[in-house]
């Protein structure tokens, strides 16, 4: 992909993999590469023959409360179409919002939902400046004395207000079913874009390690399941019941029927390795990955 042909990837895009029938776009989130400068790791992935980058928002890679972040961000624009990559942009920062407790405040949370709402209509804004077409989000873990009725209500809430946001800078929203958090799996992301009228602008980010985490079928059949919705794709290796984002092979997932699912659903967007604790050693697990992701896209039968 040349400078000039930088694209969203959003379904705007032409998808390279649908035009040819043979390729899913791969690309690596920079969460993975947190011990990089941005613009270090965008060039390793790039050199290693990575098609995109899942960007974290962080405060050390485009925070988006710096009072230069425009600027950045038109810096960051510069880098991915010189490098000819494509993107997408992820909400899961840790300690972003609060350097005393993980993935705090959320969507659930009161105080605090203000401040999560905030940085999401952020991420919007700079997800259309990066031309990115997807903005991927997750609901937060339920405090516990929060009931259900109301949990909803407060996701409905906050989702319904991003995407007011989304509809002005035509960007989708992909929100991400988490072990752990309030919506979780498949079945839950569905009843939330029930509630949510099953808006154009939201869907869904399918994690294939969660998939075989906890969903209740394998991992192809998610993907068939989320087909109609997928607009963003994280991929790693798991064990069934055990939240650990693993290297390829590590885990019990069998990759290239999970390729062919991906093919078989048209999916046009990246497919981002999701491997947040492999920094340490970022640029070996990255190019490990990429050649295993190859591998097991080469072995399905056009």
């Amino acid at each position: 992909m040349s400078a000039t042909d930088h694209s969203p990837t959003n379904s705007a895009a032409v998808p390279e993999h649908t035009r040819t029938g043979q390729r899913l776009r791969f690309g690596y989130g920079t969460n993975g590469f947190d011990n990089h400068r941005l613009t270090d790791a965008l060039e390793v992935m790039a050199e290693q023959g990575y098609t995109g980058a899942a960007v974290t928002l962080d405060h050390h890679h485009l925070d988006p409360f710096h009072p230069d972040v425009a600027e950045h961000t038109t810096r960051l624009r510069r880098d991915l179409d010189r490098l000819g990559l494509d993107v997408v942009v992820e909400t899961g920062a840790r300690y972003l919002l609060d350097p005393w407790h993980k993935h705090h405040p959320t969507l659930l949370s009161e105080p605090g939902r203000t401040l999560r709402l905030d940085f999401l209509r952020r991420a919007v804004r700079i997800a259309a400046r990066l031309g990115a077409g997807v903005v991927s989000f997750w609901s937060g873990v339920k405090p516990e004395q929060l009931d259900d009725d109301t949990a909803w209500s407060r996701l409905v809430e906050g989702c319904s207000e991003v995407l007011d946001t989304a509809a002005e800078h035509g960007v989708k929203l992909g929100f991400e079913p988490e072990p752990g958090m309030f919506v979780q799996d498949l079945a839950g992301f569905e009843r939330l874009a029930a509630k949510l009228g099953h808006s154009e602008l939201f869907g869904v980010t399918l994690d294939i390690g969660h998939c075989r985490c906890l969903e209740p079928t394998d991992v192809p059949a998610c993907v068939r399941r989320a087909g109609p919705n997928l607009v963003n794709v994280q991929i790693d290796d798991m064990r069934r019941g055990v939240h650990e984002h693993l290297e390829f092979g590590e885990g019990d997932i069998d990759f290239p029927p999970v390729m062919a699912a991906l093919r078989e659903v048209e999916y046009r967007g990246l497919v981002s390795v999701e491997l947040p604790r492999h920094g340490h050693a970022a640029p070996l697990v990255a190019r490990r990955s990429l050649r295993f992701l190859r591998q097991a896209a080469s072995e399905v039968t056009a």
